[in-house]
């Protein structure tokens, strides 16, 4: 199957006073690879000008802008046409074997060797260990199913409850209140399964609308998951958020070690302001094929 979307993220700074100027870096445009054809990407900004695009890390394409200028309102439309698909089946297990030739493959190569690695979102803690003992999270004889499981209760653990958090919250926040959204559930199973000795990433992309017509539409934000690295499979897709695997209703964005690495704008502005932010994003289905 492989599904088409029309997206539109729209993202507003307005400032208390007028600034000077604005700089941002942004991740906005998908990701091409074997599971995602991007057909066209466009920013449009205002005040407008010229907008810069170059190659981050692990293959990310960013943008980059500057708006010189008093200003009192910085806006940004970013439009993608994305097709989705054909997606693999993740398999329920691995081979009897798979815990060691994880671990071989991990110190043969780097790139999976630094998704175990802690990072400013993703790390150990002293309030992990504690939710980990007292929750019963541990890996089993399959780090596949292992990661399976652990989606699952994570979505049974948390209540998704969008403004409980802020995406400078540590892992602490939604382990002591079980409430978070998406970035805060995809942090927590990436720092488990990264102590587990799997090799785990950020996802930061859209979730596009349940069925297959002509014409569905979902509105709301931006979405995050996590993907580990498995023998005979790569990488696979897991939503804790929805209790589901990577499917057609994901498009991919940027992946990171976590929410730092690729967020979808990053910026400053020269001025005595305080900025208010104000994001949409509109995904539509535009059809489906076999």
């Amino acid at each position: 199957m492989i599904t088409r979307y029309s997206v539109e993220h729209s993202i507003e700074f307005v400032y208390s006073a007028p600034v000077r100027a604005s700089m941002m870096t942004l991740y906005l445009c998908p990701i091409q690879d074997r599971n995602q054809l991007v057909r066209g990407f466009s920013i449009e900004t205002d005040p407008p000008g010229p907008v810069f695009d170059f190659d981050g890390c692990l293959n990310n394409r960013g943008h980059f802008f500057d708006r010189p200028g008093r200003h009192r309102r910085l806006s940004i439309r970013a439009r993608s046409t994305v097709e989705v698909g054909p997606i693999p089946e993740t398999p329920r297990k691995l081979r009897a074997d798979a815990w060691e030739t994880l671990g071989r493959a991990v110190q043969a190569a780097p790139e999976l060797g630094l998704m175990l690695q802690p990072s400013r979102f993703a790390r150990p803690s002293p309030l992990l260990d504690k939710f980990m003992a007292s929750c019963g999270l541990e890996p089993g004889k399959d780090p596949l199913a292992s990661a399976l499981a652990l989606r699952t209760r994570l979505h049974e653990l948390f209540d998704y409850l969008p403004g409980t958090t802020a995406v400078d919250s540590p892992i602490e926040r939604i382990l002591e209140s079980r409430e978070g959204v998406c970035q805060d559930y995809a942090h927590v199973m990436a720092s488990i399964l990264r102590g587990w000795g799997i090799p785990t990433r950020y996802v930061s992309g859209y979730l596009g609308p349940d069925g297959g017509h002509s014409g569905d539409l979902a509105t709301g934000e931006s979405h995050a998951w996590v993907e580990s690295w498995f023998p005979d499979s790569g990488w696979l897709g897991f939503d804790p958020t929805n209790d589901t695997q990577y499917d057609d209703r994901h498009v991919r964005v940027a992946v990171g070690r976590d929410y730092a690495d690729v967020p979808p704008t990053r910026g400053v502005f020269q001025g005595a302001a305080e900025s208010m932010l104000r994001t949409r994003v509109r995904i539509a289905r535009q059809r489906s094929t076999a």
